[in-house]
């Protein structure tokens, strides 16, 4: 797949110029921060605003709400006796309880592993022994997916355990299974139960013990899905993921309009958990979650009676979208789509602003090791430019793009992209033989994606 970019740059001395080399130096400091103090701000800051609205599920939480609601989740989950730096697995699609055990464990010290709903009985199986899960929480059941039945045939005396200390010969990491559900089901615990099984002293404990989570630490492990082997277990910091959101939420001008975002793509995903939830919570914008799983009908539905001023999916999202205002016709107030995951094409490009009715489509290119964003869309840009290339490189970062030698090549000729910066991941869990050939010790990781960078050169 091949990509074109740009970014802005000082201009410098004929050498760099020529060659396909860039170093984006921001304009403002990073962030020294975890996602757990962000949250905290923002509820001080946007208080009774809007967070997250889950309009499939009908429920909706201020800042305010979802911080209180975090913490007791926090203090219910370290009640069970999960420390610091334990691996806790988020297996479902897209409700409210997504949200908040992201920014839970966030507050927690725990470590986020995001597990895609798909996911059969070997994949859950490899994914919890790969990075040692010692907790998962999971629906009961949503539409066609049985989780509880799927646990159960990988552990058969589910039923029969102790919710506080499963045992299992295949899972031997896995201790405790917390079930989004009505009910209580054999060998889990309740979700409900958990977050009221703190008290206010253990609550207190969880926001005095902010201080002690190093924005340097791991906070997510997300899997990224090569074409072949193993899923690879990829780790980022929350120092990572707190910067990414900052820098993508000013490139879409959340610091000027806090939008209501419809958001069309999973949680789970790096475009979720980062461009969607991260820069929204970093600048009080509010989530809007059409449906359970995709479906264009509940999108549009959702974006006619939220009033969505900004959508996030892919090009085929948008595509799904397109055909569905085309058949309703419906009174819509979008604003700005951003469009990730593969290029987008300059007819598509054109036809959303024409039926959707917006002002301005913005591409963004990222891994899944990078955070989400290395290059996107910047405000106030030629109109052209937005769709025919990926965008302008983030601040606080290099990229360059070299040939099969790994020498650098000109601007307009093709080659491998590598960046270097803030966003690269830590690495893969338990495999130093994969982190070595993706992220060399100068900091350079190679995205495996075929680029052409093309210079803008401004003056000082």
């Amino acid at each position: 797949m091949m990509f074109t970019l740009r970014s802005s740059m000082i201009k410098c001395s004929s050498w760099r110029r020529f060659y396909s080399y860039l170093h984006q130096i921001g304009k403002k400091p990073l962030k020294y921060n975890t996602l757990g103090k962000v949250l905290e701000s923002s509820a001080k800051k946007f208080g009774e605003k809007e967070a997250i609205i889950s309009y499939h599920q009908n429920k909706k939480l201020t800042y305010e709400d979802a911080l209180r609601k975090c913490d007791q989740l926090a203090a219910g989950l370290q009640n069970l006796g999960l420390q610091k730096g334990d691996r806790i697995g988020i297996w479902c699609p897209n409700i409210i309880e997504w949200f908040l055990v992201k920014f839970a464990c966030a507050r927690a010290g725990l470590i986020l592993v995001a597990l895609n709903p798909n996911y059969q009985i070997p994949e859950i199986e490899y994914s919890i022994n790969k990075v040692g899960i010692k907790c998962l929480i999971c629906p009961d059941k949503i539409k066609r997916m049985h989780f509880h039945d799927m646990l159960s045939e990988m552990i058969p005396d589910l039923h029969k355990s102790q919710a506080k200390n499963i045992k299992s010969k295949k899972t031997p990491s896995l201790k405790n299974i917390i079930i989004i559900s009505e009910n209580t089901l054999g060998g889990t615990y309740n979700y409900q139960e958990v977050a009221e099984y703190s008290d206010q002293n253990l609550i207190d404990k969880i926001r005095k013990n902010q201080d002690s989570i190093s924005p340097d630490s791991t906070f997510s492990i997300l899997f990224s899905s090569g074409t072949t082997g193993k899923p690879k277990a990829t780790m980022l910091s929350h120092f990572s993921q707190v910067n990414n959101s900052l820098g993508l939420g000013k490139r879409l001008e959340l610091d000027i309009k806090n939008h209501k975002i419809c958001m069309m793509v999973p949680f789970f995903h790096a475009f979720g958990i980062t461009a969607t939830t991260g820069s929204s919570v970093c600048y009080g914008s509010t989530i809007v979650v059409p449906a359970v799983t995709y479906n264009p009908y509940d999108n549009l539905t959702s974006i006619v009676n939220e009033k969505c001023t900004m959508i996030h999916g892919t090009p085929t999202m948008h595509l799904d979208l397109i055909t569905e205002q085309q058949k309703r016709k419906e009174d819509i107030s979008l604003e700005i789509a951003l469009s990730g995951g593969s290029p987008i094409s300059a007819h598509q490009f054109k036809t959303m602003l024409d039926v959707l009715k917006l002002k301005t489509v913005k591409s963004i290119y990222g891994l899944t090791e990078t955070t989400c964003m290395i290059f996107s869309s910047k405000p106030g840009e030629d109109i052209d430019k937005s769709f025919t290339t990926v965008g302008c490189l983030a601040e606080h970062t290099e990229a360059k793009v070299i040939d099969t030698n790994g020498n650098v090549v000109p601007f307009g000729t093709p080659g491998e992209l590598c960046v270097r910066g803030y966003q690269n991941m830590m690495g893969y869990w338990g495999d130093v033989e994969k982190t070595e050939t993706t992220l060399g010790s100068d900091g350079w990781l190679k995205t495996g994606d075929q680029f052409i960078l093309m210079e803008m050169v401004t003056e000082k």
